[in-house]
């Protein structure tokens, strides 16, 4: 298949550091030039592929410090324009900007797939409901619980090359969180079982502008020489730190819609106890990779039950069930599924 794959240009394909949309883009891109489809990949210009690479803009948004740089500014627009008016050379276009994109595909000559990376509200969900050219892909199936009646063509979770994640067969001593610092994140009730339990934690994320009251008022008072925030981690010290965790805390206030974070600090063996919200139960298996809990109080109780957890079990859970491999596998059954409705 000719297959044309638009990625945001927030950050590059694969990020350098933070950037869970683009990290999926890549892995999938690789995964279908590997078996043979003719893809071509509109990214930013810094991007790293196999495919062809088309771009607007010579490095990522966030990089070039450009304003708006996940709404509407001329150079988004630009990437997913492109894609569109060059859309007669493909058998299929895989969108993932959406719902940004949405009035575009949904005018498109060409079938196109689009992949929801975020979560639906009740604004973009009429956008959904009412533009139904395009064939919508949720992440996980909570995602789409709050979305009825869109052109769902189906679930596809989140993938990675999971087999290049290092296995930590011996845990640390330290608590893990891992991501972007925001209220939403609850990177507070982190530390929270840190400071009950007398553990250290590693906090490895980025701050948004708009989460810097957040930060100010609710995580840097509490940081101390065991509660460590060591900023925005690349991806080898990000690994690094996952297989040799004692476990990974995830204590999400939202329905989130996946939890990439969550699959690579399994695939490094690296146990998961995260708050009961959205996709969590999907990803996390209880008993198997982690615990999924309530609330703060029933997350201590499973940091002090952690070290029941097979890490070579959970490490095999994830690979076996969020690889690139199995990613791409149920998007060929869209993609075939669109082209040939019979």
């Amino acid at each position: 298949m000719k297959i044309a794959q638009i990625a945001p240009i927030v950050e590059r394909v694969p990020p350098k550091k933070y950037g869970g949309t683009e990290r999926v883009v890549h892995a999938l891109t690789e995964e279908l030039v590997k078996r043979g489809h003719e893809v071509t990949l509109f990214a930013s210009g810094d991007s790293a592929t196999s495919a062809k690479l088309e771009w607007v803009y010579p490095r990522s948004l966030r990089e070039a410090k450009l304003p708006d740089i996940y709404g509407t500014n001329p150079w988004t627009m630009l990437n997913f324009g492109l894609a569109y008016e060059l859309q007669e050379e493909f058998d299929i276009i895989h969108d993932h900007i959406a719902p940004l994109s949405i009035p575009a595909a949904n005018i498109a000559s060409t079938p196109v797939v689009m992949t929801m990376h975020g979560t639906f509200t009740p604004t973009n969900r009429r956008l959904f409901q009412t533009l139904r050219s395009p064939a919508i892909v949720s992440i996980s199936e909570s995602q789409i619980f709050s979305a009825p009646n869109i052109n769902h063509a189906g679930t596809v979770h989140n993938g990675l090359p999971m087999e290049h994640y290092p296995f930590g067969e011996k845990p640390g001593s330290y608590l893990l969180y891992v991501g972007r610092i925001a209220m939403e994140k609850g990177v507070h009730f982190a530390i929270e079982v840190a400071e009950q339990l007398d553990l250290p934690l590693i906090i490895a994320a980025k701050i948004d502008p708009v989460d810097q009251t957040y930060f100010r008022t609710y995580i840097e008072p509490r940081l101390s020489e065991r509660i460590r925030w060591v900023g925005e981690v690349d991806e080898k010290e990000r690994n690094s730190l996952m297989s040799e965790a004692l476990c990974f805390l995830h204590p999400v206030t939202w329905r989130e819609p996946f939890g990439l974070t969550l699959i690579e600090s399994m695939a490094c063996g690296c146990p998961v106890i995260a708050f009961n919200k959205g996709s969590i139960p999907e990803i996390v298996k209880t008993g198997v990779t982690g615990y999924v809990v309530e609330d703060s109080e029933s997350m201590m109780d499973a940091v002090e039950a952690i070290k029941e957890i097979d890490r070579a079990a959970c490490r095999k859970h994830a690979l076996e069930n969020f690889s690139a491999a199995k990613m791409a596998d149920g998007y060929e059954a869209v993609y075939k599924k669109l082209l040939n409705p019979s």
